[in-house]
């Protein structure tokens, strides 16, 4: 099997995301994680390369000298792509340097600060024609997929309206400035952006409606609380949302629901059904139709649908979760750029992920939501347009 020659940028030791991406990688059997700069100390960097089995030439200190180091080896031998998976404020000067130096990028979410860095670099990619993912990573669930087949197929009819809802509990208490790296930067509004939930757990939120449903966010009215005293950026999250033709929906996260864990659930209600999924549940999907008995959907079903098929690896009743729905998005990824290495069209039912027109969308959500909230009037146009014109290349 070719693998393809990866880099990382961030993921050093004790970093959770970085991590998952390994790992996630890892299943597909396609990548070989060959360069990095996971810690901005040059020999913790080396290092932690070192443990994960790589040439310690190919460790750096920085990204800056990691992309120097890459760019001068010959093409067969530099890497063809990179993760990106550090705090969010490194997200975009990273992400333009590759991006730019026509090196395929997959960068965590959100996707940048601001709608300009997201416009600057859909441009940079219009250009160069290079792949561009973004991990929302709930969309490589097996029964998400299916639930996207079953709305686009028509089955719950025309869709009325849409109720996400993603509660955790972990930063009920002021976890921040107590030796928790990930509480720190993710309250830290200089690192993680304008916004705290709704930019961590809401762009999640807001990319798997859109996923699932294709529907067109056109306003917002919002309510962004910080309940925790002394904290910087919202803390909990509750928004109103219409969409274009009609549609109606409610989005509500929390890092402040006491006790609970990563509880992340979806519903879609249409005029001939409805649909429901969670992310703690996730190999099952409900179906409550107009007429006739609820059906539940199991992943791995030789019933469900050709995508969702695609992005299940064991038999039916044996359970998958959250690395391996992550491993569907970098299968994605490598399945579209070793097709176009190969000269052949990508497999439609495996070169699936979000991409830069997602993380974009996304970062945009995030504004509106906080100008809405800070507004006196609050429903406020949320309506997104690409920047570039004509539209970034297909994945293929």
């Amino acid at each position: 099997m070719t693998r393809l020659r990866w880099g990382m940028v961030g993921g050093g030791p004790g970093a959770f995301i970085g991590g998952v991406h390994r790992r996630a990688a890892g299943l597909t059997g396609q990548y070989e994680l060959v360069a990095g700069a996971f810690s901005g100390d040059a020999q913790r960097s080396r290092d932690f390369g070192q443990m994960l089995g790589m040439d310690p030439d190919r460790s750096s200190g920085s990204w800056e000298t990691l992309l120097e180091r890459e760019l001068a080896l010959p093409e067969e031998q530099r890497i063809q792509g990179v993760s990106i998976v550090t705090p969010n404020h490194m997200h975009y000067p990273v992400a333009r340097a590759f991006a730019q130096a026509n090196i395929a990028v997959v960068c965590d979410k959100p996707l940048v600060h601001t709608s300009e860095q997201a416009a600057d670099l859909m441009r940079i990619v219009a250009q160069t024609g290079q792949l561009f993912a973004v991990t929302y990573n709930y969309t490589g669930y097996p029964m998400v997929r299916q639930a996207r087949d079953l709305v686009r197929s028509g089955v719950l009819g025309e869709i009325r309206k849409v109720q996400v809802l993603y509660n955790q509990g972990w930063l009920t208490t002021r976890l921040e400035g107590q030796g928790n790296p990930q509480a720190d930067w993710r309250t830290d509004p200089q690192r993680s952006g304008i916004a705290g939930a709704i930019g961590d757990i809401g762009s999640h939120a807001e990319n798997l409606v859109a996923t699932v449903t294709g529907l067109t966010l056109e306003a917002i009215c919002a309510d962004l609380t910080t309940f925790v005293p002394g904290r910087a950026l919202d803390d909990d999250a509750s928004l109103l949302l219409r969409f274009q033709g009609g549609a109606r929906g409610l989005l509500a996260v929390s890092q402040i629901a006491c006790g609970l864990e990563n509880d992340l659930s979806l519903q879609v209600f249409g005029t001939r059904g409805s649909l429901c999924w969670q992310q703690e549940h996730p190999n099952h999907l409900d179906l409550y139709p107009l007429e006739g008995p609820q059906q539940r959907w199991t992943r791995g079903n030789p019933a469900v649908s050709p995508a969702a098929q695609a992005a299940s690896h064991v038999p039916a009743g044996h359970p998958e979760g959250f690395t391996e729905a992550f491993g569907n998005l970098y299968r994605g990824v490598a399945e579209t750029l070793l097709a176009r290495q190969e000269g052949r069209t990508p497999d439609p039912q495996i070169a699936q992920f979000p991409t830069l027109e997602d993380g974009a969308r996304g970062v945009h959500f995030i504004e509106k939501t906080v100008e809405s909230a800070r507004s006196e009037h609050k429903w406020t146009d949320a309506l997104w347009q690409s920047p570039v014109s004509p539209a970034l290349p297909n994945r293929s």
